[in-house]
């Protein structure tokens, strides 16, 4: 599951990165308030991925998913891409349970088996 996690929160981070040069077209937002709002989602994204297997980690992850949809408020586009990416995140988390599973499963098959073999069958 991290593998595929780490690799959506990557992506979002070059995603929030080019959302924000899109805001900082915005006459209304100034450079640092955008860079400092993108600059803290960037770095989360970051953080997250060496939090993910702890308690909480994807919690906090589909936290980010819904600010990067709310960020389609200040940029439209990130409507849309803040939906893909949710379902991204949902398809790494669920799949990847699915994948830790299963080489948790083999991984005690294996450990049988091995168990099992003579000795001398190397």
């Amino acid at each position: 599951m991290r593998t595929l996690c780490s690799s959506t929160l990557i992506g979002e981070f070059f995603i929030i990165g080019f959302a924000g040069l899109v805001a900082m077209k915005d006459p209304d937002l100034s450079m640092t308030t955008v860079w400092t709002v993108c600059g803290i989602a960037m770095f989360l994204s970051v953080v997250l991925c060496g939090l993910i297997t702890r308690p909480g980690g994807v919690a906090m992850g589909w936290g980010l998913q819904g600010l990067l949809i709310l960020a389609g408020f200040v940029v439209p586009m990130m409507f849309f891409l803040g939906a893909m990416f949710a379902g991204l995140w949902w398809a790494s988390v669920h799949y990847g349970r699915q994948i830790d599973a299963a080489k948790a499963r083999f991984a005690a098959q294996g450990g049988a088996a091995s168990a099992d073999a003579p000795a001398d069958a190397v």
